[in-house]
């Protein structure tokens, strides 16, 4: 080897007895104070001045700092109270600014755990960390405190390192043991050395090693400091309340967050015991993220405040909790974080994302972790369960992420290692998922680019029960306890709303192919919307989501397939029979069929106190929100009426509130407005100037092939980009934002964001219909966002709509967007100065003119 890779440790005594440092080592020192490993440090960095070398000290410490000021040395103070992926990315970029040949000194390691708690994460960063040092042929000094760290955290970094050392103070003496020395090897390398100044002194014979070693006290295998917390929070449990809240405070740390909105209403609502039996269910260490503890603040506010009036009503949950830590380590220890790194930068962001998903779903656990997914496969034996993300930004306050990532059932049949295999691949699903494209971009659009977004993961028992061979609950949806979407200016918003549907709740969260989840208005229960009174059965819910467990899977039935099935329940609770239908088919001369039902739940509106409960639910947990609220719940049913509700998720509904009332100008004959309309409108009361109107004709829309009509939604999305900071309307046939392009334009949310108004047209002819989809994961992104939305029933009374009024106006799209000029017959840009739309809740009526 070349001499100019060899450097020294400043001690020539040491440097004969492990043939010096090599470039690329990584050297820890196991330590009892850093003092001891300061006196380490000392003569390296003396002789790494003397030897010209760059020298940078990381600082991120408690302790005193191991090297004293000196305009020779570089220090950079890394903040480790950010987390482990923030921490872990800042030393990564340091590290690369610095470049090759620089000489590290790291503080001590130990140090981390008051600031992540967690000797699994101090090994994963010593994991990321070193490699990367040793690929710019670096040197650098880490020390951990000896006997405070588990086995497996000492293995891993052992496993990394370069030379592992132990350092010993006996007396006035220092003795080094060298446990690992990469790449070189002497008969008396392993043995100890006593450092007498230069010279380091190597101690062979055994009976002054015996005597040495058995001086030195050895602690035996301990517990990760994370479980050591909260072993000695458990004790807190005898003392005084003041010891208590400091204890429960520490630990809602290590689990919720640290100090916002959603955290000091936890402290006000959770105890110790409460904290503790929460961390009792959990797998791994980290954050429980967002939608697990929406989930668990919803129902310790019920259960606080609501007293007896929620308790028999209330269906237990025993949930349990992915720390956040485990999707870190999962990552680590596959190998992939340099290609989470490179995803983390402006230019890698949506470049390495695709990469990175397709990693993410295949990827091995580590064996404790795996031994804790099948301790909680016993605990729910063959019951589904789904797998659901709980990021750590997830259900907060001014961030939702809706259905930006995914939720997996598993219908939890089979042998133990098919069961198994079953759940990893679904927690596998979950951690892509944070490579969605919408996610990303949903993250970029609210400047959380650069926050960590630790994924987090619930595990929930299914709400439901078997019928024949399917599982389901009786009853599933959302609710707001303000209600946004009214129709009727006698209609109480504040009273608030639900969105119901039979079966799963997937259906009441997303936009389904012609189906409809029952919109229920809980001032008035039986009021229907306007816009459903034609025809009440062509807008109800006509299929259901299952789970099916002889086929082990997610499932969709047909409604008239599921509800002869003994629902354990009387049907009619949800179902009527549809005699308008029975009429028609009996006019057109067919016989000998079964009156069809029409699932309308009026029975249940009617004859349970279930929408009144719900009522006082919502209002209960907005009020100690004070912020509107967005739940998702279920609730199953006996046979004398009686019924149990899953709380499953409680999030802040974002929202820009109502604002002052608008003055609605009147119309004479001679104005020429764009549109009028009364109801089905979303975003409170406005007055907006419009600049751009982006219409999509229905037509030549649908006159396209299916492939061109996702070409449309593309060149959408390229048009969105362009007006981001201008007042534009988007206007188009049927559904923004479906799976089915027969039903509207498939855009992706990311490719509508910086509209101002989005508008929903319908086409009899065409097949093309708004839907309101009030309380889906598309309205959540829209009131968000503060788009205002509005749905024009053409033809019915009280809209008024003239196209012509844009499509008399230059069409601008080759301009703004020469690489969508093909599509000029499809898509027209107007601008429109001088356009205004106004809207009033209390009147109901929008106008755009």
């Amino acid at each position: 080897m070349d001499i100019r890779d060899k450097a020294s440790t400043g001690m020539t005594g040491f440097d004969q007895a492990i043939d010096k440092l090599r470039l690329g080592d990584n050297i820890v020192w196991q330590v009892d104070s850093v003092s001891d490993y300061r006196k380490m440090v000392e003569p390296y960095v003396r002789q790494s001045k003397l030897d010209n070398r760059k020298l940078v000290y990381v600082r991120f410490g408690g302790h005193e700092p191991v090297l004293e000021a000196d305009p020779a040395i570089a220090v950079y103070p890394v903040d480790a109270e950010k987390g482990f992926e923030s921490f872990a990315t800042a030393v990564h970029s340091l590290i690369e600014q610095e470049g090759r040949k620089a000489f590290y000194v790291f503080d001590c390691l130990t140090d981390l755990l008051q600031y992540w708690h967690s000797d699994l994460m101090i090994g994963n960063f010593f994991k990321v960390s070193c490699p990367f040092l040793y690929e710019l042929d670096t040197i650098a000094y880490f020390a951990i405190v000896r006997n405070v760290h588990t086995y497996s955290t000492i293995a891993s970094i052992r496993e990394t390192t370069q030379l592992l050392l132990d350092l010993y103070r006996v007396g006035d003496n220092y003795y080094i043991h060298p446990l690992k020395v990469w790449n070189r090897y002497s008969p008396t390398m392993f043995f100890p050395h006593r450092i007498r100044g230069q010279e380091a002194e190597c101690i062979t014979a055994s009976a002054e090693s015996a005597e040495l070693f058995s001086s030195i006290q050895r602690g035996g295998e301990r517990l990760d400091y994370w479980d050591v917390l909260f072993h000695k929070a458990r004790e807190e449990l005898s003392q005084p309340p003041e010891r208590q809240e400091a204890a429960k405070r520490m630990l809602m740390a290590m689990l919720i967050g640290h100090e916002s909105r959603m955290f000091e209403l936890c402290d006000r609502y959770f105890t110790l015991e409460d904290i503790l039996a929460i961390a009792s269910r959990g797998v791994g260490t980290g954050f429980i993220g967002g939608k697990s503890v929406g989930m668990l603040i919803a129902r310790k506010i019920l259960e606080r405040e609501g007293g007896e009036r929620f308790a028999p009503y209330m269906e237990p949950h025993d949930s349990y909790y992915l720390g956040a830590d485990v999707y870190y380590t999962y990552i680590v220890q596959n190998g992939w974080w340099k290609l989470r790194t490179k995803q983390k930068t402006k230019e890698g962001y949506f470049r390495y994302a695709p990469e990175l998903k397709e990693k993410l779903l295949c990827g091995k656990f580590p064996e404790n972790i795996q031994e804790k997914f099948v301790q909680l496969l016993e605990y729910f034996g063959q019951s589904p369960i789904i797998v659901r993300s709980s990021s750590l930004l997830e259900d907060n306050f001014g961030n939702a992420f809706a259905g930006k990532y995914d939720s997996v059932f598993c219908a939890n049949q089979g042998t133990p290692e098919e069961r198994y295999e079953a759940f990893e691949q679904a927690i596998r699903t979950v951690y892509a998922s944070t490579m969605n494209e919408d996610a990303l971009q949903y993250r970029l659009n609210r400047g959380l680019f650069e926050q960590d977004e630790q994924m987090a993961i619930l595990v929930q028992r299914v709400s439901g029960d078997h019928y024949n061979d399917l599982f389901f609950p009786h009853l599933a949806g959302v609710g707001n306890s303000t209600n946004l979407y009214v129709w009727d200016k006698s209609m109480d918003m504040d009273a608030g709303m639900l969105r119901l549907v039979f079966g799963l709740g997937t259906r009441a969260v997303d936009r389904t192919v012609g189906d409809y989840a029952k919109i229920v208005s809980l001032d008035n229960p039986q009021r229907k919307p306007l816009s459903l009174a034609e025809d009440y059965r062509k807008y109800s819910q006509h299929y259901v989501d299952v789970i099916a467990l002889k086929q082990n899977t997610l499932s969709t039935k047909r409604l008239e397939d599921v509800l002869p099935y003994d629902l354990k329940v009387d049907k009619a609770l949800f179902a009527s029979p549809d005699y308008e239908t029975a009429l028609r088919l009996s006019e057109l001369g067919y016989t000998g069929y079964k009156t069809p039902d029409i699932l309308d739940f009026d029975s249940l509106l009617t004859g349970t106190g279930f929408p009144g409960l719900m009522k006082e639910l919502l209002a209960l947990l907005s009020g100690v929100y004070d912020y509107p609220v967005d739940i998702e719940f279920t609730a199953n049913f006996t046979k004398d009426r009686r019924f149990k509700v899953n709380v499953l998720q409680c999030r802040p509904l974002q929202t820009r509130g109502l604002g002052k009332s608008v003055h609605i100008p009147e119309l004479t004959d001679g104005d020429d407005s764009f549109f009028s309309s009364k109801g089905n409108f979303m975003g409170g009361n406005v007055r907006l100037p419009i600049d751009y109107v982006v219409y999509v004709h229905p037509q030549a829309y649908l006159d396209r092939s299916v492939q061109g009509k996702y070409e449309v939604a593309r060149h959408i999305g390229y048009v969105n980009a362009i007006l981001k900071h201008r007042y534009a309307m988007l206007i188009g046939p049927g559904r923004w934002g479906t799976t089915t392009p027969s039903l509207g334009v498939p855009v992706h949310f990311s490719e509508l964001c910086h509209m101002s108004v989005i508008v929903e047209t319908s086409s009899v002819e065409a097949g093309f219909m708004p839907e309101l989809s009030y309380g889906s994961h598309f309205f959540q992104d829209l009131v968000e966002s503060g788009i205002f939305y509005a749905a024009l029933f053409d033809g019915q009374p009280d809209v008024a709509y003239d196209p012509q009024r844009v499509l008399r106006l230059d069409n601008a799209l080759s301009e703004l967007s020469p690489q969508s000029a093909t599509l000029s017959d499809v898509i027209h840009i107007a601008r429109t100065a001088g356009m205004e739309l106004f809207s009033d809740i209390v009147t109901q009526k929008l106008l755009c003119r």
